[in-house]
């Protein structure tokens, strides 16, 4: 990866994430965890959809394409009283929050899925000393949760701070932690210690 320069203002840099061999990739799926929800194969149909316009994240309230970094959405069996929508959010950690607080509520999450930075183009830069990942909130931009391996603790931060940053390229998490730091780890594996870690 590049040396990181540049601010928000000034330089931004695109990068495209090739995606080579699609074998390298092996999902590190821990069954019945974050990404499935207890659903059984009920949500596999599930597609995510585009977070665009004037959508605010159900954890915090900010808009969510408006803040840099990964944005996710949940859908959930009880008919998403989030008004005939699945919750969606500004970055992974509202995500994860919005998601243990439903299931510890007793509420069924049938898919969860979070930005997929190896199939976008992202531009990084620097704000006030943070690196952070531009946000992309099309629906083609995201994966479910079952496919993706993320990064804690990296030099890269979302719109609430550190972020898990996540891949569904095993050459793509190499690459962003030699360059950023962090410890890659399932996507299912997060949990609130993980968070309270960042």
């Amino acid at each position: 990866m590049k040396e990181r320069t540049g601010s928000a203002a000034s330089a931004p840099r695109s990068r495209r994430r090739v995606l080579g061999g699609v074998a390298s990739a092996v999902p590190l799926a821990l069954a019945g965890c974050l990404g499935g929800g207890s659903g059984g194969d009920g949500g596999a149909s599930i597609s995510p959809v585009s977070l665009d316009g004037e959508r605010a994240c159900d954890q915090c309230g900010m808009i969510v394409r408006d803040h840099p970094g990964p944005v996710g959405q949940v859908h959930f069996a009880d008919d998403e009283p989030e008004g005939g929508r699945p919750a969606q959010f500004c970055s992974s950690v509202c995500t994860y929050t919005y998601r243990f607080d439903a299931e510890d509520g007793g509420r069924d999450p049938l898919a969860t899925f979070l930005t997929d930075y190896s199939t976008v183009d992202q531009e990084v830069f620097e704000e006030g000393g943070d690196v952070m990942f531009s946000s992309h909130v099309e629906s083609s931009a995201f994966a479910r949760t079952t496919e993706l391996t993320v990064v804690a603790g990296s030099d890269v931060v979302g719109s609430m701070g550190p972020d898990p940053i996540p891949f569904s390229e095993e050459s793509d998490v190499e690459a962003f932690v030699a360059e950023y730091g962090g410890q890659p780890m399932d996507a299912e594996a997060v949990d609130r210690g993980t968070l309270e870690g960042l």
